[in-house]
């Protein structure tokens, strides 16, 4: 008798069934858990807090550099022209709260003016490189107090210096040389081609390899986009061989076609500020804004700003290591630095002690040659005095002589008078 095989299906009962059994109150899962919120907990406090972002445009007068960055910003910032009538280099700083989305951004625009216009090249570039030291050492100090206030100290470090280059189509002036290779180990450069619209595509492009050849030539470093990270390594190396970027700005609108973009009309023709194949505006923008701005900002601190704080604390005597090269703290070498200081104090202590002790002995001695001097003075003065008195008392003595004698003298004369009247009257009185 064959056997019928019966198949029974088992319904396995959902999340939903038993908590409805046990009569548990389910609750739907909505977005991340776990420390994988950990990125979008750093957006959002990144976001509340708002972003910032330091330019150091450099270049001569009437460059483009305002327009640019108007373009860049898509904005119009409203800066007034400069003139090339002056006399010193000066930089004017211009900070903007920009809004994009949700997005807010502290913008710093440091522009030169009137760089350029002097016969002494080191008095132009010499303004830039005091204020690039003077943003070093605000931070430097900042990181030096006992109580630190970063979360409310607005960093003025500036992350990228855009080099405005004139377009000349022959090669860097000395000034852009000197200037480059003052400022390659304190900021990021970008060097920027200006007005490229200037010059023909053929020429442009010879431009570019002539300016390229000239800062290796001379060893300026200028910032590189980074290839280390995937996601962009192959868009950052790319563009790396684009640098210089011949760029043109520009915020007025031209219509083309039946949509309108931002471009200058000329008689040959539109020149469009967004399409790559006029110039390199675009892949500036993406590379410093869209690409870059964290690795620019980073590069500032690690390396910049890093460079400048070692100078600094190797100036003041601090080391990593001993003399044996054998690694020391921080708290030894502050001691051993208090210590030799304390040294110092006590060596300059006794040097003024005994540069005191000499002046007072000088003092002293001067002090009795002086004492001397009015003691013999006052002794002559008194002999003189003296003799005089004596000479005096002489003198005196003579004339109250002299008054006796004249006494006697007129007495006797008195008596003789009195003898000679009496003598007279009795003549008379013997005559009657």
């Amino acid at each position: 008798m064959a056997e019928k095989a019966m198949c029974m299906s088992t319904q396995i009962p959902d999340d939903e069934d038993i908590q409805r059994e046990n009569n548990v109150r389910g609750l739907t899962m909505l977005g991340h858990f776990g420390f994988e919120c950990l990125p979008h907990q750093l957006v959002n406090r990144a976001i509340q807090k708002g972003f910032s972002f330091n330019i150091l445009c450099v270049g001569e007068t009437g460059l483009g550099k305002s327009t640019l960055i108007d373009a860049l910003f898509n904005t119009n910032l409203k800066e007034k022209k400069s003139s090339h009538f002056n006399s010193n280099v000066e930089l004017k700083i211009r900070t903007y709260e920009l809004q994009e989305s949700n997005v807010q951004l502290k913008l710093t625009i440091v522009k030169t003016v009137g760089y350029g216009d002097q016969m002494n090249k080191e008095g132009s570039y010499q303004p830039i490189v005091g204020y690039l030291d003077a943003q070093f050492e605000s931070y430097f100090q900042e990181e030096l107090k006992i109580q630190r206030s970063f979360a409310d100290y607005h960093d003025s470090r500036v992350h990228v210096c855009l080099y405005f280059i004139s377009p000349t189509g022959h090669s860097l002036k000395s000034l852009d040389l000197l200037t480059l290779k003052s400022i390659d180990n304190k900021v990021n450069i970008i060097p920027l081609i200006a007005k490229a619209d200037a010059i023909s595509k053929n020429d442009l492009q010879k431009f570019k390899y002539k300016i390229m050849n000239e800062l290796v030539n001379n060893g300026i470093q200028i910032y590189q986009f980074p290839t280390n990270d995937e996601s962009t390594a192959q868009t950052n190396s790319s563009m790396n061989k684009h640098l210089p970027f011949a760029v043109v700005g520009c915020i007025d609108e031209v219509k083309v076609g039946k949509r309108m973009v931002r471009g200058r009309q000329y008689p040959w023709g539109i020149l469009q500020v967004d399409n790559e194949n006029h110039c390199d505006f675009v892949k500036l923008r993406d590379m410093l804004l869209c690409t870059n701005t964290e690795d620019l900002k980073e590069q500032t601190h690690t390396q910049h700003y890093e460079r400048y704080r070692c100078f600094k604390l190797q100036k003041i005597g601090f080391t990593d290591v001993g003399p044996d090269n054998q690694p020391v703290s921080f708290q030894e070498i502050y001691e051993a630095k208090r210590q030799e200081f304390y040294d110092q104090c006590q060596r300059e202590e006794e040097e003024l002690k005994k540069k005191f002790m000499q002046r007072v002995k000088e003092r002293e001695i001067a002090f009795k040659e002086a004492e001397k001097e009015l003691q013999d003075r006052f002794e002559h003065l008194k002999r003189i005095q003296h003799e005089e008195t004596i000479k005096l008392e002489e003198e005196k003595r003579q004339l109250e002589e002299e008054i006796m004698n004249f006494y006697k003298v007129k007495a006797g004369s008195e008596t003789l008078q009195t003898q000679g009247y009496t003598n007279i009257k009795k003549d008379k009185d013997r005559k009657k």
